[in-house]
């Protein structure tokens, strides 16, 4: 099933984490994207930068729904390594030929001190924090609400990490390396 599909079908209400009135629906703005990750090429939307972690096949898949009381980011995997913790965030660029070709995490309110790893700026509450655990079979589900939009502010896509997100100071928003990248025009 297409993803944009899926967001076509899925009440609002469902997909924002709350209500929504019949005014709300027309200031929806829903992206999506959908890739086979492979090596990277030019033009690839879906990227892999280890294939022992992130097998090139693997399929991830965003939608991303922007409405005035926040944004609800969903990601599925198809094809990753079995019963394996992953870490996963928005990032501000697409992806590219070297996995930090993608930057930063998006921030809400932008950390002057890069890489970012403060928590005051590092969190689920002004990042977008995707972690999961695949399944037995190498797929997975994440969903993550933030109260802000994108508003065409620089988040290009999404990047599959190492492990799970950290929160410690020093240390915070960090996930180990960069397995794999999904360009997305949020």
């Amino acid at each position: 099933m297409r993803y944009l599909a899926l967001a076509a079908i899925v009440p609002a209400a469902v997909l924002l984490g709350g209500t929504a009135s019949a005014a709300e629906i027309p200031s929806l703005r829903v992206t999506s994207a959908s890739s086979e990750i492979q090596p990277y090429h030019p033009g690839a939307e879906g990227v892999t930068y280890n294939q022992e972690l992130a097998p090139a096949g693997a399929v991830l898949s965003v939608v991303g729904v922007e409405a005035p009381q926040g944004t609800t980011v969903l990601l599925t995997t198809r094809g990753l390594l079995p019963e394996r913790e992953y870490g996963a965030h928005v990032h501000v660029k697409p992806c590219g030929a070297a996995p930090a070709d993608s930057g930063p995490h998006f921030q809400d309110k932008k950390d002057p001190v890069q890489p970012s790893v403060d928590p005051a700026y590092a969190n689920p509450r002004n990042e977008v924090w995707l972690d999961f655990t695949t399944d037995r079979q190498g797929n997975a589900f994440a969903v993550a609400r933030v109260p802000w939009r994108f508003d065409g502010r620089e988040a290009s896509s999404v990047v599959i990490h190492e492990t799970h997100t950290h929160t410690e100071p020093g240390h915070a928003g960090t996930a180990g390396a960069r397995l794999a990248c999904l360009s997305v025009d949020f």
